[in-house]
């Protein structure tokens, strides 16, 4: 069974005991990490690793022995309460040998949890959890967390009161941190608030909001928004250096500019204040206009689309090119 959307952040902040099984696949490690995290919790409580309820399998552990998985299922604890099997970093490889322990599963068994990164549709792994009647499929893609994923974060490091402007604040802020740095940034708000039961406010999100997110990818963005084209090649340089990926730098990229266009539609209803850079990208997204920061994005998909494809074309070379077309493209 497929599971997307808002139906599938209910699921796995609350999945069924009952299921067989459960995949969570997708491109950002971060992301399955934390959703699977959730999940487990959710299904063994926080003592379950404690009272040995969780067993922990790595695809390539499986491969040298399949027969652990069936063991794993079957195993009883010395501990009352419902069992997971985590299977991480799945591939393909290990189809035959998740469809036979679905196919065997019985209840009372462990409910087996599975990981794996970015699945195509026509992924046989994925194909065995979306046809399985007693098996949920979920893939995590990268769009910014819901505000019910937001307010469910917010939940668990005890912050029930958000004011309404802090609340855009964490959802603009959401677009462009990464899961990890979201969750982390939401877990200190809730420790500065620990001894304060007013309402967290947009002075205090501000105050402890990341000042720049990846400062040095910032520099690179805006001197592709601002037309400053002899800057990008020296500073993707310094980027590059550093470690940082075409992939990466694309999906800033995409981040960037969909923020320019909500903020040039409209639809960025987030107070001034909590984001330094606010008004600077204020300018930028006013200078390019809706359909010229249309036709970036389609560029930048297009871009992502190559990288992640099978071609052979060096893939920093790729993006630089894009950034360079982008920056004269005003």
């Amino acid at each position: 069974m497929i599971l997307k959307g808002a139906e599938a952040s209910r699921y796995l902040a609350k999945p069924d005991p009952a299921r067989a099984g459960l995949l969570i696949f997708g491109q950002d490690a971060m992301r399955v990490a934390l959703k699977r995290q959730e999940a487990v919790a959710a299904l063994i409580g926080p003592e379950g690793p404690a009272e040995m309820r969780l067993a922990r399998l790595a695809a390539s552990d499986l491969r040298r022995d399949p027969a652990a998985l069936a063991d794993a299922l079957m195993a009883k604890s010395f501990f009352p309460g419902p069992r997971v099997v985590l299977v991480e970093d799945a591939t393909d490889g290990l189809t035959q040998l998740l469809t036979g322990a679905l196919k065997d599963w019985r209840p009372g068994d462990a409910q087996l949890v599975v990981t794996a990164g970015g699945l195509t549709g026509k992924s046989a792994l994925k194909k065995i959890f979306d046809a399985h009647p007693n098996a949920v499929s979920i893939g995590l893609y990268d769009d910014p967390p819901t505000r019910d994923e937001i307010q469910g974060m917010l939940r668990s490091s005890g912050l029930a009161a958000v004011d309404p402007a802090a609340m855009e604040g964490l959802l603009a802020l959401s677009r462009d941190l990464d899961p990890g740095d979201l969750r982390q940034l939401i877990e200190k708000l809730g420790l500065y608030k620990f001894r304060d039961a007013g309402p967290l406010t947009v002075a205090e999100l501000a105050a402890l909001a990341p000042a720049s997110v990846e400062a040095e990818l910032d520099d690179v963005l805006d001197a592709v928004a601002e037309g400053r084209r002899t800057d990008v090649a020296p500073l993707l340089r310094r980027l590059e250096a550093q470690g940082v990926n075409p992939v990466t730098l694309c999906i800033g990229a995409t981040r960037h500019f969909r923020s320019l266009h909500r903020m040039a539609s409209g639809a960025d209803s987030a107070p001034a204040g909590f984001n330094r850079r606010r008004e600077k990208m204020q300018r930028q997204a006013q200078k390019w206009g809706m359909r010229r920061l249309e036709d970036a994005l389609s560029l930048l998909i297009e871009t992502d689309l190559t990288l992640r494809s099978s071609s052979r074309a060096p893939g920093m070379a790729v993006m630089e090119r894009a950034l360079i077309r982008l920056s004269t493209a005003r």
